[in-house]
């Protein structure tokens, strides 16, 4: 497969995504060929460690490659995009609880998709170019490739800050949230590259790794847990209409661009997560229910078209800002009622 090159390399498994024109966006091929090799390289005792990176600079991944999801869901077809999510998650969860390391550099962009092939492995390399987001409430989803289990860990209220505003982080913010783990200049990955290749181990990263850059977030950190201390989207949106200041009209304006539904969802997700107990697999399959029925009763489809389809931005959502009526919420979080969200390996993949 030219889109991801995968191949031994000493004692590590390497994973790269090539598709730089593309911003490595992920596939659904893509999302298959990564879970089989993380499955042979967790019963191969000669792989001592996994390592994931990708082509070119201006994206690690940029996210899912979502063209033949609205193809499909135009057509009222929602079992190639339910089929997608649930191997992609199963793939997420293989990352996280993965028994060997995980190391992945994550260079430009690393956003949606690209957060659940980078961020949940045990050493997440950041560097200067470094651009953090989980975009998803802008096209009419909710943070999901386990993005809602770190959203959900974030210090204080900074989960549902930057899933309501989809803010981008650099890579301070990326440490401080816990979305990366290790600042390296850019200039040196390549030589430690080599040395996990050679040794098998990830002693050359930890000693290489420097200390993070400074962390807007955390100057912020107190006036944003006061204003997404709520827990509902429509206290959220009031305390942010009651505070006149900066941080708080400049997130109001970020939240008028994306789908109300997914915004509620998404502050409901992650109280349920922290108050029910959190791991990967319970916020990825509160992500499914979701994703689920994004296309025929949510604004995924809409969210593509304003986006990636006509590109006019102008997406015509089915709820206001302050109107998400509870039942609606509720409906989008159910159990599911068709095929579930399963973490075996799908061994017909």
């Amino acid at each position: 497969m030219t889109d991801i090159d995968i191949r031994k390399d000493g004692p590590a498994g390497r994973i790269t995504l090539q598709r730089p024109k593309a911003l490595n966006a992920l596939t659904y091929e893509m999302c298959l060929a990564i879970e089989d090799a993380l499955w042979t390289w967790r019963a191969d005792p000669t792989i001592r460690l996994v390592l994931i990176d990708a082509e070119g600079d201006k994206a690690f991944c940029a996210g899912g490659d979502i063209a033949e999801m609205y193809a499909t869901g135009t057509a009222g077809d929602f079992a190639y995009g339910q089929r997608f999510w649930r191997d992609e998650y199963r793939m997420n969860a293989l990352i996280a609880e993965y028994p060997k390391p995980v190391v992945s550099f994550l260079q430009g962009y690393t956003m949606g998709g690209g957060v659940g092939v980078g961020c949940h492995g045990s050493h997440r390399v950041v560097g200067d170019s470094s651009r953090i987001a989980m975009p998803e409430c802008g096209i009419g989803l909710i943070p999901d490739v386990g993005g809602s289990y770190l959203l959900a860990r974030a210090p204080g209220r900074l989960g549902e800050y930057l899933g309501l505003t989809t803010d981008r982080m650099g890579p301070g913010d990326a440490i401080h949230v816990g979305f990366a783990d290790l600042y390296l200049p850019e200039d040196r990955w390549n030589s430690v590259k080599a040395a996990l290749c050679t040794d098998g181990t990830v002693t050359a990263l930890t000693k290489a790794a420097q200390p993070a850059p400074e962390s807007p977030l955390t100057s912020a950190q107190a006036q944003i847990d006061a204003l997404f201390a709520a827990r509902t989207l429509s206290g959220i949106v009031t305390a942010l209409q009651a505070d006149g200041s900066d941080v708080a009209q400049e997130a109001l304006r970020k939240m008028a661009r994306n789908a109300p539904l997914s915004m509620a969802c998404t502050v409901e997700i992650l109280h349920r997560l922290r108050v029910e107990g959190l791991d990967i697999r319970s916020a990825l399959d509160l992500e499914y229910r979701f994703t689920s029925r994004s296309m025929d009763k949510g604004d995924f489809i809409e969210g593509i078209r304003a986006a990636i389809i006509d590109k006019d931005k102008s997406p015509k959502w089915t709820h206001a800002l302050e109107g998400v009526p509870a039942e609606d919420l509720s409906a989008m979080l159910r159990p599911v009622t068709g095929e579930a969200l399963t973490f075996e390996r799908k061994e017909d993949s």
